[in-house]
């Protein structure tokens, strides 16, 4: 089996990903321009500094190392800056994408792993989204998303590469074993706000939308823990090497909660008070977006291990309070400044 290249995997997912092939002895190199991600993330094999969106640099990559798989994470994700700046998720996201698959296609790669959103439903019918349920996305980054998935599909329908999409819904935790965590600054996902509150880097914690046609007027999501969906993309490798037709998958626990019962659980599991304050919907957001989960179970032979939202917020707590005690926020800044250097073994 020849090396698996991680675009994006000194972010968030990516590197929850990364470090789990790593663990299980897998060929690794991560491509990431750190523009939102850590050196430090990056726990086994070598970082290429460099952006997806250079033909040169990927096609160097895929040659040098030996690449038969991809496992494509790296992106812009905050909805709302994607309906202020739509051709920023366009270039990056979509044309991007291309760029790589074309890289891919000319290299003989053969398998491919996409990190999809469930920003491509838009708003179903009932609040929850099955693989058949119609896209229909309200922000260019659901956008920006779907369109790769159809490059993805009619590229797979041309050539020998065969893929697996992961639609994600709401991702949250961090290692439990305190390595790697989600440490971008100005981070938009309400549970690392909640936990950057508790810890005393934010003032408080705003509640967009209390007017929804939810039981308790706030957005409702599918919360997954990273460590489960990072696992889910082994599976989604091991599916692929034994010959698996391309797929698209659902990655969430087919439940939900609210804005409110959600910091109600980052209030409990901190044993203190949250200051929050309300503010008007942010642009692009659903009021309800719940996964149907079981297709992914059946065909990956997927099982979740962290399903209690008591557990995730703990972890995600528990990565605050690290960062916190290193002073990482300076480090996050002079991480982010490193750009120039094209490959670190």
């Amino acid at each position: 089996m020849g090396t698996i290249l991680v675009t994006g995997g000194a972010g968030y997912i990516g590197s929850h990903v990364a470090r789990q092939l790593g663990e299980r002895s897998e060929r690794i190199v991560t491509l990431d321009n750190l523009s939102t991600g850590f050196r430090a993330a990056v726990l086994y094999g070598d970082l290429v500094v460099g952006d997806t969106g250079d033909a040169t640099t990927v096609a160097r990559v895929l040659r040098d190392y030996g690449v038969d798989t991809v496992m494509h994470f790296a992106a812009h994700i905050v909805v709302p800056e994607s309906v202020a700046d739509p051709l920023k998720y366009y270039r990056n996201n979509t044309a991007s994408t291309r760029t790589l698959l074309q890289c891919c296609v000319e290299a003989g790669v053969r398998h491919f792993v996409f990190s999809s959103t469930a920003a491509v439903y838009g708003i179903p019918a009932g609040g929850v989204a099955s693989e058949d349920t119609p896209t229909a996305p309200i922000n260019p980054y659901g956008r920006s998303k779907l369109m790769s998935e159809w490059m993805l599909a009619d590229v797979a329908a041309a050539t020998p590469l065969r893929y697996a999409a992961l639609r994600y819904f709401n991702v949250a935790g961090a290692d439990p074993g305190g390595r790697i965590g989600q440490s971008t600054p100005a981070a938009t996902h309400l549970i690392k706000v909640a936990c950057e509150h508790v810890v005393g880097k934010r003032d408080h914690v705003a509640i967009f939308g209390t007017d929804y046609d939810t039981p308790d007027g706030t957005g409702v999501r599918d919360y997954i823990h990273v460590e489960d969906l990072a696992a889910a993309h082994l599976n989604a490798l091991d599916y692929l090497r034994g010959g698996g037709a391309p797929v698209t998958l659902n990655c969430g626990y087919g439940r939900g909660f609210s804005v409110r019962e959600v910091l109600d659980c980052v209030a409990a599991v901190a044993s203190r008070p949250l200051t929050i304050r309300e503010a008007p919907r942010r642009a692009g957001d659903p009021p309800t977006l719940v996964a149907e989960a079981r297709l992914i179970g059946r065909i990956l032979d997927w099982v979740p291990h962290y399903r209690d939202l008591p557990g995730i917020v703990g972890t995600a707590l528990a990565w605050e309070w690290t960062l916190t005690d290193r002073g990482t926020d300076d480090v996050a800044r002079t991480e982010q400044a490193k750009l120039s250097s094209p490959v670190v073994a």
